[in-house]
C-alpha cells in the first residue's frame, strides 16, 4: 500500500496533524512526517516533493497557517494529490490560510479541507488510496459504521435525557 506523506510549516501545526495521525494509525496505513516551511525551507520541501511518488507516497497532507503557501509548494512539485489543511492563525483565525489553500491557481489543484481538520484529510487521503486497496476500503467502510452506531448510540442517549 502507498504511503501518506506529511508536511507542515511549523511544529506550530502539530496538533492538527496528530488528529490526522491518529486516524491514519487507526486505519493501518503508512506515513512519514516532516516539518517544511515554503518559505523558510523551499529546496527542502521541493526535494521532498519531486521524490514523493518514487518514496512510496499515494497522497500528501500539508497543513500550514497564515499565508498558507506550503500545500501549493508541494502540489508545484508533484502529480501526487496534496490536501491542504489550513491552520488557525493570530490574526484571521485560519481564514487566511483556507483561502490561501484553495485559491490555487488553474493548473495545480490543492484539495482543501475545514480550518484545522486533520481528521478529515486523514479520511480523504484514505478515501484516495482506498481506490486501488480493497482493504483499506473495507476499513473505512467499518470506520464509517462505527461511527453511524456512535451517532445513534448519542441520539438514544439525548432522547432518554430529554
Amino acid at each position: 500500500m502507498k504511503k501518506v506523506g506529511i508536511v507542515m510549516g511549523s511544529d506550530s501545526d502539530l496538533p492538527v496533524i496528530e488528529k490526522a495521525v491518529k486516524l491514519l494509525r487507526e486505519l493501518d496505513i503508512s506515513f512519514e512526517a516532516h516539518v517544511f516551511s515554503a518559505h523558510r525551507t523551499p529546496d527542502e520541501a521541493r526535494t521532498f516533493a519531486a521524490g514523493a511518488r518514487e518514496a512510496g507516497f499515494g497522497v500528501i497532507l500539508a497543513a500550514a497557517g497564515m499565508a498558507a503557501h506550503l500545500a501549493g509548494a508541494i502540489a508545484a512539485n508533484t502529480t501526487l494529490p496534496v490536501i491542504g489543511i489550513p491552520c488557525r492563525g493570530p490574526a484571521l483565525d485560519g481564514l487566511d490560510a483556507l483561502l490561501s489553500t484553495v485559491q490555487m491557481p488553474s493548473g495545480i489543484p490543492v484539495a482543501c479541507v475545514g480550518i484545522g481538520n486533520g481528521a478529515n484529510a486523514a479520511l480523504l487521503a484514505a478515501e484516495i488510496l482506498a481506490v486501488e486497496d480493497a482493504a483499506l476500503a473495507e476499513r473505512l467502510a467499518k470506520k464509517r459504521e462505527a461511527d453511524r452506531e456512535a451517532v445513534l448510540r448519542k441520539d438514544a442517549g439525548i432522547a432518554e435525557r430529554l
